[in-house]
């Protein structure tokens, strides 16, 4: 590098704002700030607004969030696969149909047929519907991943006549009955009382957690150092070790501070003989097991795209897909998997969805693929390809989840919070286009 060109380079770095060097130093990506920003100004707002017009603010209050954090999960984990089909310039419209379909099966499995062969109660009877479910909903996934890559036809059409096909072969099961109650143990799977894991599970849980941030950032600077790549400043990693450590104290101590009600505790109390005044027990939900599971997926899903090398793939096909090809990359193969992956994690959902409701409906999943693809474009995924982030997916279900509830809260009509749902995708999409207009 000469001399101007150095020169110039530090005239450049000193003409800076603070903002912008401790963006580059830490790393952090600009749209990933603005969405916590957003989604910070939406809690407050509805708040507020609750504040002014009932006298009090319902939203942020731990009961409201630790709900919120259990409403955003099957989303979330759709969400996380969306990002993928996104990527790679495809779409699915399909998958809150196939969430309906797999929660239907799942029910008549463990409702109808499987109490009939082990015995009502059976322990295994979650674990089979579990599996099952899973695999119908890999099984149609992959399915359209056939049509798709093998036959030419575009994924707007097949997951278009997915969506209608689904939804009907769900009413078509069960003749449009609700099927319930599901399984007991299966139940717990979607939140409530029992289906979380306590005060104590949970601070393992954010133990863990902070002992992964830490690792994270020790191992990458050793491999930036092996590999002689630029390194963060040493208060850059401590910021972001104590930023991110603070967070999941504060996640962990906020699920903690939500009890068990009072009719719940009476309950428990009777069945174990406690005779402490109900009054006096308090009894912390901690971490949902829907979220716990939502999170597993985060990780797993990062780790799938960033570390592997069917991610590589994914990025390499959206970034340029002729390219890929020429390149010796299985196109049609990888399209299937993702397609596939994007089933799973669809019946992954339905498996939160239904035992959260503890039935199965032919409604159930609804209008599930719009929240999902706008929470992967809210979260920073390009329908142009080659661009998305799971982490930024999952934030963006969590603002999508949070403008319906709060709407709710606030007494919205339903027409009006599907406007404000279109109007959300619309504008996000032309954010992306904005955004990445500039950064040419």
């Amino acid at each position: 590098m000469n001399t101007n060109t150095q020169k110039h380079g530090a005239a450049k770095a000193e003409n800076e704002g603070w903002f912008t060097r401790f963006l580059r130093a830490t790393e952090i990506d600009a749209r990933l700030l603005g969405m916590i920003a957003a989604l910070v100004l939406i809690w407050i707002g509805f708040h507020l607004y609750g504040q002014i017009v009932n006298g009090f603010g319902a939203f942020l209050t731990p009961r409201n969030l630790w709900n919120l954090s259990v409403q955003t999960a099957s989303i979330g984990v759709m969400a996380t696969g969306m990002v993928l089909v996104i990527v790679t310039r495809h779409i699915d419209l399909s998958v809150g149909s196939i969430l309906g379909f797999c929660a239907m099966s799942m029910a008549i499995l463990q409702v109808w047929i499987l109490p009939e062969i082990l015995g009502l109660g059976h322990p295994t009877i979650w674990i089979i519907t579990v599996i099952f479910g899973l695999l119908v909903g890999t099984l149609i996934g992959a399915f359209h991943g056939y049509l798709i890559a093998y036959l030419g036809i575009p994924a707007f059409i097949v997951t278009l006549g997915g969506l209608l096909v689904w939804r009907g072969a769900a009413f078509l099961l069960a003749r449009g009955e609700t099927i319930s109650p599901v399984d007991a143990t299966f139940k717990h799977l979607g939140g409530g009382p029992y289906g979380a894991v306590g005060a104590t599970g949970s601070w393992i849980v954010g133990i863990i957690a902070c002992i992964g941030v830490i690792a994270l950032l020790v191992t990458g600077r050793r491999q930036r150092k092996r590999f002689q790549f630029p390194q963060r400043p040493m208060w850059a990693e401590v910021f972001l070790g104590v930023a991110g450590c603070g967070l999941i104290v504060g996640f962990v101590a906020l699920v903690n501070a939500y009890y068990w009600p009072k009719g719940i505790v009476r309950q428990y109390a009777e069945a174990n003989n406690i005779d402490t005044p109900i009054n006096e027990i308090f009894i912390s939900h901690g971490f949902a097991i829907p979220v716990l599971i939502m999170l597993g997926v985060g990780v797993a899903m990062t780790f799938l795209t960033t570390r592997t090398r069917f991610g590589r793939y994914v990025f390499a096909i959206g970034g340029n897909p002729e390219a890929a090809e020429l390149a010796g990359i299985n196109t049609r193969w990888v399209t299937v998997k993702i397609f596939a992956l994007m089933g799973f994690l669809s019946g992954l959902a339905a498996v939160i969805a239904s035992a959260r409701l503890n039935s199965a409906t032919n409604n159930l999943g609804q209008l599930d693929e719009l929240y999902v693809i706008a929470a992967a474009v809210i979260g920073g995924t390009s329908f142009a390809g080659g661009i998305g982030t799971i982490y930024g997916a999952i934030l963006g279900a969590l603002v999508m989840q949070s403008l319906q509830t709060g709407m709710v809260l606030i007494g919205f009509d339903a027409a009006i919070q599907q406007i404000v749902v279109g109007s959300v995708l619309v504008g996000a999409v032309w954010i992306d286009t904005v955004y990445r207009r500039r950064a040419k």
